[in-house]
């Protein structure tokens, strides 16, 4: 057990020379697996650092990681921590014209590049001068293989003594309004909130066990999985790919598991259709004989049945899910966070799960509400120092008083829970002058099994309309009977709203939203300014179309 952790690099030491023979981290190839033991990761990690080190030029210490999770895009990361380097980790599914963007602007010289689905359609979007070294699930063979490496460098000797002040990894922004931002994070930041979160996170639990598949480049699971799992001297296991996710977290039966609301949703879905019906379930979960055998075997069908914390992060997910999966004996804890805060604003307490609010405050974090817009405003040690390069949008980040703005707006409790009413950004103003928060309306049409994908719009609109993907499900049913049900939804949902807030119409539209067509961040998350520039041109035609529910 480590009594204080320190830099991740440090942590991960610790434990190849105290636990060098416990596996560290597990690769799966088909049905094996390639294996790392710390003590072996620690070689791999020092000879990949010294050939960072001494490729490094004319001071520039920013060194890029271009890969899908995998067993090397980890120890990437740590050899660039070996190297003295600060690791920029980019998302796997970038276009050409996006890595380009960030790579020029992040002053990468170093790019290494790993397990890719398009490498062929990309690669030019990276500078020539770009050294660029390739870890063996690179489909590139040509160039500097990270096997060579191996085989003809020495192990770095002299490893860096960063200050608590110092940059250890530049986390660009999904881009969610434009542009991704570079929030520059701090060895003392990453320190400081790994301690922090220490018994709320159970980073104490023996042979603790995390699967990685949420893109390593966010701030969440970078710290749920790499940071967390490392410090702990826990196994991180990973996906092969989408097909044989199922069956990749249920070999690893990891003891923290975290999901998007999407993935959880994706769950329900799952388990509904093995079991025929929520009618069917109910019945069973109602026999007290019967329903602590369907929980059982719902978790370990899930791979979750040894699962001491499950947690949902990075976008809203509806009570209704929540309460659905506690019938199951799954209790899924909200955690509140962004980038900018390492992710690290308030988490719901396994033991007192409060529907209606993202968690409650973490120990080491101030938290205020702006009396003027509601935005939630925070102090922590581990805040960002700033965004790279950009100092208007640093200044414009923080309060005159220090405070990090956030961009939500919410409420506080005196108990120190919040819950999350809209963002600041986000609300628009409708033709008769009212502000509509959309998030809120979204969140309660998001739980209609026949809703994918949600996006409440209405600039300039009398009333607002709402955009909507259907589910595999809805697809299936006929249009007559999506009509009904989305009639009855409205009926449903419009009496909860204030009246200038009711919705005129539902648009079902064809396209799905994906990262590919920029409706999506690469989190999953929907890119509001695409959506709206993408349909603007039909709202007012929809919004005089005397039918209520519109196929596009």
């Amino acid at each position: 057990m480590i009594s204080h952790y320190q830099s991740n690099l440090e942590n991960f030491l610790h434990w190849a020379n105290n636990t060098p023979n416990k596996l560290y981290l597990r690769q799966p190839v088909g049905n094996q697996y390639i294996d790392y033991s710390y003590s072996a990761a620690a070689t791999e990690v020092k000879k990949v650092a010294q050939f960072i080190q001494k490729n490094s030029k004319n001071g520039s210490k920013n060194v890029g990681i271009l890969s899908k999770n995998s067993a090397h895009w980890m120890m990437a990361d740590l050899a660039i921590a070996a190297a003295g380097g600060i690791s920029v980790p980019f998302y796997a599914t970038l276009t050409k014209d996006q890595l380009h963007q960030v790579l020029v602007h992040s002053e990468c010289q170093i790019l290494i590049v790993g397990k890719l689905d398009h490498w062929d359609k990309i690669k030019e979007g990276i500078p020539a001068t770009t050294l660029l070294i390739h870890t063996p699930e690179s489909s590139e063979k040509t160039g500097i293989q990270w096997a060579d490496i191996l085989a003809n460098t020495e192990e770095i000797q002299q490893l860096p003594k960063p200050k608590p002040s110092d940059v250890a990894t530049i986390v660009y922004t999904s881009g969610t309004t434009g542009m991704p931002k570079g929030v520059m994070i701090t060895y003392g930041g990453i320190e400081a909130g790994i301690n922090m979160a220490r018994e709320i996170a159970l980073l104490d639990l023996p042979n603790a066990r995390f699967i990685s598949y949420l893109p390593l480049c966010h701030i969440a699971e970078r710290n749920f999985v790499e940071f967390a799992a490392t410090a702990a001297g826990g196994t991180i296991h990973f996906v092969e790919n989408l097909d044989t996710f199922a069956k990749n977290l249920a070999s690893a039966r990891p003891t923290h598991f975290l999901a998007v609301p999407r993935i959880w949703a994706k769950f329900q879905e799952g388990i509904l259709q093995k079991i025929g019906s929520q009618k069917k379930l109910n019945l069973l979960l109602s026999i007290p004989v019967v329903k602590t055998f369907v929980q059982k075997k719902i978790q370990k069908g899930l791979g979750l049945d040894e699962a001491k914390l499950t947690v949902t992060g990075a976008a809203p997910i509806s009570e209704e899910l929540l309460t659905w999966f506690q019938k199951l004996g799954i209790f899924i804890q909200e955690a509140y966070g962004m980038t900018e805060n390492m992710g690290l604003n308030a988490v719901m307490p396994r033991d007192q799960i409060k529907l209606g609010a993202v968690g409650r405050i973490h120990p080491d974090c101030e938290t205020r509400i702006d009396s003027e817009t509601q935005e939630i405003q925070m102090r922590a040690p581990y805040n960002t120092t700033g965004y790279f390069k950009e100092p208007k949008l640093t200044e414009e980040l923080f309060t005159e008083d220090g405070w990090l703005r956030t961009g939500d707006q919410g409420k506080l409790t005196a108990d120190r829970f919040i819950s999350i009413t809209g963002r600041v950004k986000d609300n628009f103003k409708t033709a008769k002058g009212h502000y509509v928060a959309p998030a809120p309306i979204e969140n309660r049409l998001n739980t209609h099994e026949f809703i994918e994908q949600v996006c409440v719009v209405g600039v300039n609109l009398p009333q607002p309309i709402v955009l909507v993907v259907l589910t595999a499900l809805a697809k299936s049913k006929e249009i007559a009977e999506v009509q009904e049900a989305f009639q009855a939804l409205l009926n449903e949902v419009n009496p909860m709203l204030k009246n200038y807030e009711h919705l005129k119409k539902v648009v079902i539209v064809q396209e799905d939203w994906t990262i590919e067509n920029e409706c999506l961040t690469p989190t999953m998350k929907i890119k509001r300014p695409s959506i709206e520039k993408k349909y603007q041109a039909n709202f007012e035609l929809w919004y005089t179309n005397e039918a209520s529910i519109i196929h596009e």
